[in-house]
């Protein structure tokens, strides 16, 4: 198998995203498939002959087009794991919203506690686990979609190396 590899195409044309990389055609799609295929079917062929066969520029573009294409058969299941987890974080948060907007009262040995009015006391303790527990799903939720940015580190300052028992004329 062979690519149709036209050498007046102008690979830098490529329509781009808003973040500058190139975006892939149904055809890209197609021929880093069809470059898989062919890998899998051929055991022993280099990344080289692959780019020569399909028309990719050189190894390395061939070797990127694989990763493509297994990350294109990954991603439905990768989604839909997405889908299942989220519907199920979703349940959990409507049960914790539940316990959030009951009303909860002081319970001592078995009795409800009443206040000096005859009325029983509010326990906040169910409710505040509760809300603790529902800011744990929607951080679960958030981390699983991806909605946070990631969190950026600084170092700065240096490092000083002290040499010690050794005469700095023996290291020359």
């Amino acid at each position: 198998m062979t690519a149709n590899h036209d050498p007046d195409y102008d690979f830098r044309a490529r329509p781009r995203d808003g973040n500058g990389k190139f975006q892939r055609s149904i055809d890209t799609v197609k021929r880093d498939a069809a470059a898989a295929q062919y890998l899998a079917d051929h055991p022993g062929t280099t990344f080289q002959q692959i780019a020569d066969l399909f028309g990719y520029h050189d190894r390395s573009g061939a070797w990127r087009a694989i990763q493509n294409a297994k990350a294109d058969v990954i991603r439905p299941a990768v989604e839909k794991l997405i889908q299942t987890e989220s519907e199920q974080l979703d349940e959990l948060y409507l049960l914790a919203r539940e316990i959030i907007d009951r009303n909860h009262v002081v319970v001592s040995h078995g009795r409800i506690v009443v206040g000096d009015d005859g009325q029983p006391l509010p326990d906040d303790g169910p409710r505040m686990q509760a809300i603790q527990t529902a800011l744990r799903i929607r951080e679960s939720y958030r981390k699983l979609h991806g909605v946070d940015q990631p969190a950026k580190t600084e170092v700065s300052g240096g490092v000083t190396y002290q040499l010690v028992g050794v005469d700095p004329e023996d290291l020359v």
